[in-house]
């Protein structure tokens, strides 16, 4: 995970905060049900100030893992987002929701409900990515990057597209999709205001 942290530093230093007072996390923890066993563990092994999102797809014990993530959350100082699902951020008492491209249109309400939550959308074209910034979405997860293992993953962008397509855009861009130790170090310079990745944080080690 170092050279994710190395990496995830440098872009956060490169780009200013895209509204005054925003936490937006550099680093970010995605799960998933048959690539993250135990996000938990792989929350409590993430660097103090980085983000976890949390995308349960109807797990049970959804609540109970949301819980125990909002726990480790607080005492590591993590920003906790919840996939999809905002009943159940709000239960949890995360610090917001992160919305799939075809969901992003929730998003006005969503923030007159909870002013103060962080709310990010996912985004794999310069519509979707423009169509976030519409509708206020505080950053976007762009991907795949890489090629990635996600079974919704489609043909990589490759760092150059991937810098061409939120250039400009007016929204931050977190790089997501096949990021990892390698590949991470090619997110430089692209623009990206962040990284997630799935695999690549999911062993609880760093």
């Amino acid at each position: 995970m170092s050279e994710l942290v190395r990496t995830a530093t440098a872009l956060e230093r490169a780009r200013r905060p895209a509204k005054p007072g925003l936490r937006l996390p550099a680093l970010w923890l995605v799960t998933d049900p048959a690539r993250t066993p135990d996000p938990v563990a792989a929350a409590r092994a993430l660097p103090r100030g980085a983000g976890v999102i949390y995308r349960p797809f109807g797990a049970a014990g959804a609540l109970e893992t949301a819980l125990a993530l909002k726990q480790v959350a607080v005492r590591r100082g993590l920003v906790l987002l919840v996939g999809a699902d905002a009943r159940l951020a709000a239960a949890a008492g995360a610090h917001g929701v992160h919305l799939p491209e075809r969901l992003a249109r929730q998003a006005p309400d969503l923030r007159r409900a909870h002013p103060r939550w962080l709310i990010t959308g996912a985004a794999h074209d310069r519509a979707a990515i423009l169509r976030a910034r519409r509708l206020g979405l505080d950053a976007v997860l762009v991907s795949a990057v890489f090629p990635s293992r996600s079974p919704s993953a489609g043909a990589p962008l490759g760092p150059i597209r991937f810098a061409a397509l939120i250039r400009g855009a007016g929204v931050p861009a977190i790089a997501l999709g096949g990021v990892n130790a390698r590949t991470a170090p090619r997110l430089i310079d692209t623009g990206a205001r962040g990284l997630a990745a799935v695999e690549a944080l999911a062993s609880g080690t760093v």
